[in-house]
């Protein structure tokens, strides 16, 4: 590809689904087609014209393709067994060992022995590929992704109470809401763009009231008119006990709970259980505030809620996002300018992956696997016999786990995601990945902790080599354009698995000669459903810039030719575009109501006792991304966070004989780190925060996934890995402050060199 002068993309990183601007520099003039290249040949800037982010960027998306060329895999790499090095293979060498080895578990253990574990930094392309080769040609729903980590208690509660999932707000509202009700989302340094454009309304319009629920004084929490500081796992508490002032005081939507919804007498009911008394001790905050907080969601005529990992990953993540979407449906409070509930997509194109069907119980176009009829439309759309898309739930990204301990996953193929360190209970889903009998990585990255238990790496185009869709929180969609050529012989997802479906005797299936072809297919099987997106192609997008679905195919001016829609669905035929979803309070269920949710506190899975009396809570840094495959290569974010740490309260660190820098010791029923503390006023005591973001390749026993839990929510099957139970040791050292460097790797110290 011949280098260009600029392009409009999209930032990579997080939800919030920033435009980008790439112009080349003079640099550009050397070929991009080996790691040696510097590492500003491209300058990023924010695009002023692009409506989510109107400009802005934030550190990870400014320094973005510094790491294009830095430790990149360039060619297929195979090795026969996890202790022998991997040696250099052409693709066809990797791709015909890879359909050799698919056909061999095929016909030894069948479809469900193949498993697929992709990610929200997949473009919308390769996730329907994907479907269409596991759902519909094989015939399993195995694959998953690491939104099942993240997002899936927000898609699940979505469906429950309003009848499909999709945000059915926008960011607009940030600037019109009246009170802001953040939970279980540090929009500062993990949305940071969302954070900046409510920071200045917030700071503009001083009746404007924001509410931040967590359990540490974050720099979210820093900005808010009332910062409620919860003990971990008393979100329904406190969720329940605002519903229960909200009905002492007769602050309902009385018209709107009769003719709009269903099932309030049963949350009525149990509200009564969560009086002001009961929360406040439940919870750890004060009646005042409790009443407080209440009292804005009351007064307020547009209330806006915004949440995101603290809630969803919970063992009650569904339930908890059922009860903020509760507080809504009793108030009115949604489908209008400023107002309703809004869960935050933790990664660029999370939401294409759920609109792709790109988890095991999903089918693409909102679907879902339980249902024959939609299993039906998706078989006859692509032409795979009837029967064929299996009715159960594949396995989730922990059920590939389990199913590699018992001997039932034949072939895992992993793609654009670093599950060696990502997972929960992480010893025994490395112990589990050393078992298996055959992995596939594609990725764009070498060496990342996954690799090492591969049997064959398969080099991935990435942001800036492909192009291809994404959709952000607010359902906007966005053409990510290639800029430059993928190097050495770097391949973009899609094509790689459509390769292995063609050599698998599917060609008819992926006559694709491009990404627009793959998603000009795909969209046809959105057409009247909640997410329509039969209207757009890459063309108009490349035309008219990012657009937010619903855009069903009548407003391109174009003829139906195709017809999925089931009336009896009773989803949003013929929507119109929109910037907010349920406007006409019509909500895609059976009867046209929305649900609400008559749920009990069940509390932490793994409480605090005597033998580990601290919670460990997880989460993100603002300048890195998950497990540092990108972000640890760029200087200026590894300077900006040089080491892991572990935050602590004064009061506990006293306790315990621990002082700021010191080693601490943090161990769970499953595994150990070892962390210098920070001891900070910032965390409640009883609770201690490790970031997420170190794996083997960047600190020595700084895995904050070594000891939390797999338990997960019974319906979206998402861990909880925001708490667990630990012990807290300090690690005795003849210097009282340690330092820090002893806790860092760089990576050349931990890199394994790829044979020529």
């Amino acid at each position: 590809m011949t280098a260009v002068d600029s392009v409009k993309t999209l930032c990579p990183y997080c939800g919030v689904g920033c435009g980008l601007e790439v112009l080349a520099s003079p640099q550009s003039e050397t070929a991009v087609d080996g790691q040696d290249q510097s590492e500003h040949l491209w300058k990023v800037r924010g695009d002023r014209a692009h409506p989510s982010s109107q400009g802005m960027v934030c550190v990870k998306g400014a320094t973005i393709a510094e790491a294009l060329n830095k430790d990149r895999l360039l060619y297929p790499m195979i090795r026969d067994s996890l202790d022998e090095e991997f040696r250099r293979a052409s693709w066809d060498q990797a791709l015909e060992l890879i359909t050799s080895r698919i056909q061999t578990v095929l016909s030894t253990q069948g479809a469900n022995g193949v498993c697929m574990y992709g990610s929200g930094q997949l473009q919308t392309e390769d996730y329907y590929i994907a479907q269409k080769f596991l759902k519909g040609c094989l015939g399993t729903n195995n694959f998953d992704s690491n939104s099942r980590l993240c997002m899936s208690s927000a898609v699940a509660g979505y469906v429950q109470s309003l009848g499909s999932d999709g945000p059915p707000c926008c960011y607009e509202d940030l600037d019109l809401t009246d009170c802001v009700f953040l939970i279980g989302a540090n929009t500062a340094e993990c949305h940071p763009i969302v954070h900046n454009r409510l920071q200045k309304y917030h700071k503009k319009n001083c009746n404007v009231k924001m509410v931040v629920v967590d359990p540490r004084r974050t720099k979210t929490a820093e900005d808010a008119d009332l910062h409620l500081a919860i003990q971990p796992g008393t979100d329904i508490d406190l969720l329940n006990g605002i519903a229960h002032l909200l009905l002492r005081w007769d602050c309902v939507d009385a018209d709107f709970i009769a003719n709009r919804t269903e099932g309030f007498l049963e949350f009525a009911e149990v509200t009564q259980h969560y009086s002001p008394d009961v929360v406040s001790e439940r919870c750890g905050i004060s009646v005042n505030d409790l009443e407080l907080a209440a009292r804005w969601w009351a007064e307020s005529n547009r209330v806006l809620s915004l949440w995101s990992m603290g809630v969803n990953q919970s063992s009650e993540g569904t339930a908890k996002v059922r009860a903020v979407i509760n507080l809504h449906l009793m108030t009115g409070q949604i489908g209008k300018p400023g107002a309703g509930p809004f869960s935050l997509t933790g990664q660029p194109n999370a939401m294409g992956g759920r609109e792709t069907g790109g988890l095991c119980n999903l089918l693409p176009g909102y679907r879902h696997v339980k249902f024959p009829e939609q299993r039906a439309e998706l078989e006859q759309f692509w032409g795979v016999p009837a029967g064929r898309i299996s009715p159960d739930w594949g396995r989730t990204a922990w059920d590939i786990i389990t199913g590699l301990e018992s001997d039932d996953v034949g072939l895992l193929w992993i793609v654009a995601t670093n599950p060696a360190v990502s997972l929960p209970d992480l010893e025994r889903a490395k112990a589990a990945l050393r078992r298996s009998p055959f992995t596939i990585q594609q990725d764009a990255y070498y060496p990342t902790e996954t690799a090492k238990f591969a049997h064959v790496l398969l080099p991935a185009a990435q942001w800036g080599e492909k192009t291809g869709i994404m959709t952000n929180s607010e359902r906007t969609v966005t053409l990510c354009q290639a800029f430059c050529s993928p190097p050495g012989e770097a391949r973009a997802d899609w094509e790689i698995i459509a390769e292995v479906a063609c050599r698998l005797g599917f060609a008819d299936k992926f006559p694709f000669t491009n990404s627009a072809d793959v998603f000009a297919e795909y969209v046809q099987l959105t057409q009247g459903r909640v997410c329509d997106m039969s209207g757009l192609s890459h063309e108009r997008l490349r035309q008219e810039g990012p657009l937010q679905w619903p855009i069903p195919k009548e407003e391109s001016g174009e003829e139906l030719t195709t017809q999925i829609y089931n009336p009896d669905e009773f989803h949003q035929k013929a929507a119109k575009p929109a910037k907010r979803l349920y406007t006409n309070h019509q909500f895609p269920t059976a009867n046209g109501r929305a649900r609400f949710s008559a749920a009990h506190s069940r509390g932490l899975a793994e409480p605090p006792d005597s033998a580990y009396p601290f919670v460990l809570t997880t989460g993100r840094l603002y300048g890195h991304w998950h497990t540092q495959t990108r972000t640890g290569r760029i200087e200026k974010i590894r300077q900006m966070y040089p080491h892991p740490f572990l935050e602590i309260h004064p009061r506990d660190a006293a306790r315990i004989g621990v002082e700021d820098h010191s080693l601490i010791e943090v161990r769970s029923r499953r595994g150990v780190a070892r962390l210098p503390a920070k001891v900070t006023a910032a965390i409640s005591p009883g609770t201690v925060f490790v970031p997420i973001h170190w794996g083997e390749l960047w600190a020595d026993q700084a895995e904050a996934n070594a000891m939390t839990q797999e338990k997960s929510c019974p319906d979206s099957k998402q861990p909880e890995l925001k708490a667990c139970a630990v012990q807290l040791t300090p690690v005795p050292t003849e210097a009282v402050k340690t330092d820090y460097t002893l806790f860092t790797k760089t990576l050349e110290t931990s890199s394994v060199s790829l044979p020529l």
